[in-house]
C-alpha cells in the first residue's frame, strides 16, 4: 500500500556535461558582444553602423541562449505505474475525448475516422478498404442521401449553419455493460455575424456539452492541472527533411519545462482536469448551495458560465469538489440543452474564452490556454510512455510546413503583444518567474526573424560594399566568432545524437531553421505588426493533414523534396538565396581581380565569405527551386518579386 499512493514519480535528469557546454557557449557569446562593444568604442570599422547592427543582433542571440539555458537547466521526467490503478478503481472518473477537424480537404475524413477508431480501441473492420471508399465518396451522396437522419447536413454551408449534434452511439442504451463509450458528433453554429474563434470556440462548446477529463496520481492536485503527451508523428519522413517533427525540441525543452511549472499545452494529446477548464484555482472548493435561483453563488455561476440549467448543474458539481460525476442515463435528453449552449450568442456576456475554457485572442489558442492554467497556479506533467500515447501526421511538403510555422509564430506573437503575455502573468498572477522565461523561449520565435534577417544581410552587404563586420583572420578577435560557430554547431549536433537521430536529420533541421526564420516567422512578424497598427487581421490557416500519398499526390520517392507555390512566404527567403549567391560571386571577383590589382585594404575577410556560403548551403532547397520545374520550381511571380528586393538591396549597398 506504500507504493499505491505513487501512481507517478518525478525523476530528475542529470545533465552536468550539458550544463558545462551551455556555459561555454554563453561565455563565447558574451565575449563576442564585449569584443564588438570594445571595437566600437575604439572607433574600429569604416561603417560603424554596420558594427552597431551586429552588436544588437549578437546581444539578442546571447539573450536567447540565456532563455534556453533557463528552460533546459533542471529537466525531469515522470514514471507512471498504471498497474496500481486496480487498487483505486472506485476513484477513476469518466474521460471525455475530443477529436477536432475543420476542413475535409486539408484534413481528409478517413484520417478523422482512423483517429476515432483508435480512441475507441476497437478492431478495424475486416472490410476496411470498403469503409475507406464509403468515407471518401460521402460527398457524392453514398452516405448523406441514403438516410434521412442526416438530412440537416444537406443545407449546411461551411461558414453559416445552425448547431448540428448527432448521437452516433449511445452507451447509456446499448452495450453499457461492456463499457463501450458514447460517440457524439458536434458542429457548433456558425454565422457571419459572430466570430468563430477557431478551435478554441469549438472546444469550449464541447466542454459545455459534457466535460474534459479528470486526473489522478498526485498527492496534491496542483501538480496535475493537465498532463501533456509529446507530439509524435506516424509515417514521418526519414531524417525530417522539413524540420517539423520537433523531436529534439520535446526531448530537450519539453523535459526542461517539466522541471519548472510544467510542460506547455500543445493543443493535442492532452488530458485536463475539469476544474482547470472551468477556471477553478488549485486546492479550491466552493461551498455552493444551489437550492434556489436567488442564491448569490448561483448568480455568480450564471454570470460566468451562462444561464443553461444543465450546464450550471455540471459546474456546481465541479466547483463543489465532487469529482465523481454520476453517469448520464439518457444522452438524447440532453440534445436540446447541448444545442442551446452551442449557438454563437450563448457566450456573449460570460467568461468563456477569457477566464474559462480555451482562451480566445490568438491563432495558437493552445499555448494561450496553457498559460492561463499555469497563471492560475496549476502545474502540469509530461507523459511520455513507450510506445507513444498519441501519434499525429506532419506536413510532407514545403508550403504546408511553412504555413504551419507561420500560423504558430503568428499566434505566439499575438500572445506576446497582448495583456496575456507571460511577463504580465508573472507579475500580476501566479505564473512562476522561470516558467515565464521558459514561455518566452517559444514566444519569441517570430521576434527572432528580424534579428536573424538583419544578421544574414550583413555578410552580403559587406561583400557587395567592400566592407567588413567581423574581425580579419589575422586579428586575435577572429578566434571568438570562429570558436562560437564551431562550438554551437557541435553542441547542436550532439543534441541530435543524444536523441538518437541521424546527422542528416541534424542538417535538415539546421537548414529548415534558417528557411523558416526567413520566411514563415518573418511573415508572421509582419502580419502581427500590420494587425497592431490596424491595417489587417490574422487569418486561421488549417495545416494540411497528409495521407500516405503525400501532398498533392506526390509519390513516396519524392516526398522529401521541397515543393513551392506562389505564396508570399517564399519571397523573402528566395531573395536571400539569390542575394547571398550574388554576393559570393561579386566578393570573389573583387578579391581575385579588382582589389588584388589595386591593393585596396579594409574589405571583407574570411568571416564574411563563410557567413554567405553557410547561408547558401542552408538555402540550397531554394537555390535548387530557382531552376526547378513544376511544383519543384519557384514560380516566376515569386522570382520576379524576390529579384526586385535583391536589386533594391544592391543599390543600397552601392550608395551607403
Amino acid at each position: 500500500m506504500a507504493r499505491a499512493a505513487k501512481l507517478q514519480e518525478r525523476v530528475p535528469l542529470r545533465r552536468t556535461a550539458w550544463k558545462l557546454a551551455d556555459l561555454v557557449v554563453l561565455s563565447l557569446l558574451l565575449a563576442l558582444v564585449a569584443h564588438r562593444a570594445a571595437s566600437l568604442l575604439d572607433g574600429a570599422g569604416e561603417a560603424s553602423w554596420c558594427w552597431i547592427a551586429a552588436l544588437v543582433c549578437e546581444t539578442w542571440f546571447a539573450l536567447l541562449w540565456l532563455l534556453n539555458m533557463n528552460c533546459k537547466w533542471n529537466p525531469v521526467r515522470f514514471e507512471t505505474h498504471p498497474d496500481l490503478l486496480d487498487e483505486r478503481v472506485d476513484e477513476l472518473p469518466a474521460v471525455d475525448v475530443f477529436v477536432t477537424t475543420a476542413d475535409p480537404k486539408l484534413e481528409p475524413p478517413v484520417v478523422t475516422v482512423n483517429t476515432v477508431l483508435s480512441l475507441l480501441a476497437v478492431d478495424y473492420p475486416s472490410e476496411y478498404e470498403k469503409l475507406v471508399s464509403r468515407i471518401e465518396n460521402a460527398e457524392e451522396g453514398s452516405l448523406v442521401f441514403r438516410d434521412g437522419e442526416f438530412a440537416e447536413f444537406l443545407g449546411a454551408e461551411r461558414s453559416s449553419h445552425p448547431s448540428i449534434i448527432k448521437i452516433l452511439w449511445d452507451s447509456s442504451k446499448r452495450m453499457a455493460r461492456e463499457g463501450f463509450p458514447s460517440l457524439i458528433y458536434i458542429s457548433r453554429e456558425k454565422s457571419p455575424r459572430y466570430h468563430h474563434h477557431f478551435k478554441a470556440g469549438a472546444m469550449n462548446v464541447m466542454v459545455i456539452l459534457h466535460a474534459v477529463c479528470l486526473l489522478l496520481g498526485f498527492d496534491n492536485e496542483v501538480h496535475s492541472g493537465f498532463v501533456q503527451a509529446p507530439q509524435i508523428f506516424y509515417g514521418a519522413l526519414k531524417d525530417d527533411p522539413f524540420g517539423n517533427q520537433t523531436e529534439v525540441m520535446y526531448k530537450k525543452l519539453g523535459y526542461g519545462f517539466a522541471g519548472l511549472q510544467g510542460i506547455y499545452y500543445n493543443g493535442t494529446g492532452c488530458f485536463h482536469r475539469r476544474k482547470v477548464i472551468y477556471g477553478v484555482p488549485p486546492n479550491c472548493t466552493t461551498n455552493v448551495k444551489p437550492r434556489t435561483k436567488d442564491s448569490l453563488s448561483y448568480k455568480e455561476l450564471e454570470m460566468k458560465f451562462g444561464s443553461q440549467e444543465e450546464l450550471i448543474k455540471s459546474v456546481r458539481s465541479v466547483v463543489s469538489g465532487d469529482i465523481l460525476i454520476a453517469p448520464i442515463t439518457d444522452l438524447s435528453s440532453r440534445i436540446e440543452a447541448a444545442k442551446e449552449v452551442s449557438v454563437c450568442s450563448y457566450e456573449i456576456g460570460t467568461r468563456w474564452g477569457h477566464e474559462i475554457g480555451w482562451v480566445y485572442g490568438s491563432t495558437t489558442e493552445d499555448i494561450l490556454t496553457g498559460q492561463r492554467i499555469h497563471a492560475a497556479g496549476w502545474k502540469s506533467a509530461l507523459l511520455n510512455p513507450d510506445p507513444p500515447a498519441f501519434l499525429g501526421s506532419a506536413p510532407t511538403g514545403g508550403p504546408a510546413s511553412l504555413t504551419q510555422y507561420k500560423r504558430w509564430a503568428t499566434g505566439l506573437l499575438e500572445i506576446l503583444m497582448s495583456q496575456n503575455n507571460p511577463i504580465l502573468l508573472s507579475i500580476f498572477k501566479r505564473l512562476q518567474s522561470r516558467q515565464c522565461l521558459a514561455y518566452l523561449v517559444i514566444g519569441v520565435w517570430p521576434l527572432r526573424a528580424p534579428f536573424e534577417l538583419c544578421y544574414s544581410l550583413l555578410g552580403p552587404y559587406c561583400l557587395l560594399g567592400n566592407r567588413s563586420f567581423l574581425p580579419k583572420a589575422s586579428e586575435p578577435g577572429f578566434s571568438i566568432p570562429l570558436a562560437l560557430f564551431l562550438t554551437y554547431n557541435i553542441y547542436n549536433f550532439m543534441e541530435y545524437m543524444d536523441c538518437r537521430l541521424s546527422a542528416r536529420a541534424w542538417w535538415n533541421n539546421q537548414r529548415m531553421q534558417r528557411i523558416i526564420s526567413s520566411s514563415a516567422w518573418l511573415l508572421a512578424f509582419l502580419t502581427v505588426l500590420l494587425k497592431t497598427v490596424g491595417l489587417s487581421e490574422t487569418v486561421f490557416e488549417v495545416t494540411r493533414k497528409d495521407t500516405s500519398e503525400g501532398e498533392d499526390g506526390t509519390s513516396k520517392a519524392d516526398q522529401g523534396r521541397f515543393t513551392f507555390d506562389s505564396s508570399p512566404v517564399f519571397i523573402p527567403v528566395t531573395a536571400l538565396a539569390i542575394l547571398n549567391t550574388v554576393a559570393i560571386a561579386v566578393g570573389t571577383w573583387r578579391a581575385l581581380v579588382a582589389d588584388a590589382a589595386q591593393g585596396v585594404p579594409g574589405g571583407p575577410g574570411v568571416g564574411e565569405f563563410v557567413c554567405c556560403s553557410w547561408l547558401v548551403l542552408c538555402f540550397w532547397p531554394i537555390v535548387a527551386g530557382l531552376v526547378g520545374n513544376g511544383s519543384y520550381g519557384i514560380p516566376w511571380s515569386v522570382k520576379a518579386k524576390a529579384g526586385l528586393l535583391v536589386a533594391g538591396f544592391v543599390h543600397f549597398c552601392r550608395r551607403y
